[in-house]
């Protein structure tokens, strides 16, 4: 039987770490079996419950420093408990923005903002989970984004617009990348953009409003509005006009992460699928000894263990401080297809149960199919690697 569990010498000698921060994620997470998520799927709600008590076992805070009230765990730390929550059925989409925007702040951010925020953040009195970045003409045309911030005294006046930016509504704290100078003044295109901290429980209703999307399941997703909205100078992260390197920074984490989720996502569905293939006898035999069915699981699994390797990489890499932009997209890309893979040989095997809610395989598979397109999308990362790694002509 197929389950990388915690608990088998055999996977910890191959590489499962973290061992005792995987079997509490497990053990909090078999709390929250499927009715929980079809129920909030039902009530198109927010898992208040499930985010809560990840808070307070600490595995929210796991990358922020000590002496802030976290773990202070490196990034792959951060992996094995996203890892877990989607191995698990669960869904660490309401979360896990917290953990790839923490090192934007603590690498970047001053010791006033540290300090502000970041307690609070690791004892779950701050919910930090909104990241506007893209907006409705710019796509993932980041350096045109039109959101403008304008120095004006102790100030920042914000006018502009996002859109899928997710959990804002249930978020106390947005990191806001603006453009503080026009680019037709600046050097280079990557020059004048700037990242902000929003305090959204001040924010809204004077100058910030939003509008909540009507989403898949438990993806949540706003439209933000900045209409004069005046923020503390104090609260600029960073440099002006540097904000789009230390996007890239977050970027790299962010890739690194949800590659996590799409590993789990994998072992979901080879987990329940070839159980389901081994029990389910049709023409008095299991039907995961025929080929057919047999095939695409064991090609998934191979799949599988590919993408792990390059993730494992890439996060060390971003932890020994070097270059890992090439690593973080790869490991991103060959995850979410394995996942696909996986969701859509699960689906084959399943027959028509995978489309029964009860069985939460069309859930996860929905799941699946959305990380081939976001945080970014599959040919933004091949056009990625045409230009960057092999040196082809820019195609965009």
């Amino acid at each position: 039987m197929f389950d990388s569990h915690v608990n088998s010498e055999t996977m910890v000698a191959l590489g499962i770490d973290y061992a005792d921060i995987r079997e509490g994620v497990a053990a909090i997470c078999a709390k929250y079996p499927g009715e929980y998520w079809r129920d909030l799927e039902d009530r198109h709600d927010y898992p208040d419950a499930f985010v809560n008590e990840m808070t307070a076992a600490g595995y929210l805070a796991a990358l922020i420093p000590e002496e802030f009230g976290g773990s202070g765990l490196p990034l792959r730390a951060g992996c094995a408990i996203l890892e877990e929550i989607h191995a698990a059925g669960c869904d660490a989409y309401a979360c896990h923005a917290q953990m790839y925007m923490m090192g934007m702040l603590v690498r970047h951010g001053s010791d006033a903002q540290k300090n502000a925020y970041l307690p609070g953040i690791a004892d779950g009195s701050i919910r930090f989970q909104a990241f506007g970045v893209t907006e409705p003409t710019s796509g993932s045309d980041t350096l045109n984004l039109r959101t403008r911030a304008v120095r004006d005294g102790d100030d920042y006046v914000i006018n502009g617009q996002k859109i899928w930016t997710s959990r804002a509504h249930k978020s106390d704290l947005m990191t806001l990348l603006v453009r503080t100078t026009p680019q037709d003044q600046c050097a280079k295109r990557t020059d004048g953009l700037s990242v902000i901290l929003v305090d959204m429980r001040e924010a809204v209703g004077n100058g910030l409003s939003m509008r909540l999307i009507d989403t898949m399941v438990n993806h949540h997703a706003n439209e933000v509005f900045f209409d004069n909205l005046r923020v503390p100078a104090k609260n600029l992260i960073g440099e002006e006009g540097q904000g789009f390197r230390y996007i890239l920074t977050g970027m790299n984490a962010e890739r690194i992460l949800v590659t996590s989720e799409s590993l789990g996502d994998c072992r979901y569905f080879l987990n329940r699928a070839s159980a389901y293939a081994r029990e389910r006898v049709i023409f008095g035999k299991p039907i995961g000894q025929n080929q057919g069915v047999q095939f695409p699981l064991a090609r998934a699994y191979a799949e599988w263990k590919g993408a792990d390797a390059v993730a494992r990489g890439a996060a060390a890499l971003f932890e020994a401080g070097e270059a890992c932009a090439e690593e973080a997209n790869i490991a991103k890309l060959l995850a979410s297809e394995a996942a696909w893979n996986a969701a859509e040989a699960a689906m084959q095997t399943f027959g028509g149960f995978a489309v029964a809610r009860e069985y939460d395989i069309e859930r996860k598979w929905k799941d699946a199919r959305l990380a081939r397109i976001a945080p970014i999308s599959t040919n933004l990362i091949l056009a990625y690697v045409g230009q960057h790694v092999l040196g082809m002509p820019k195609s965009y």
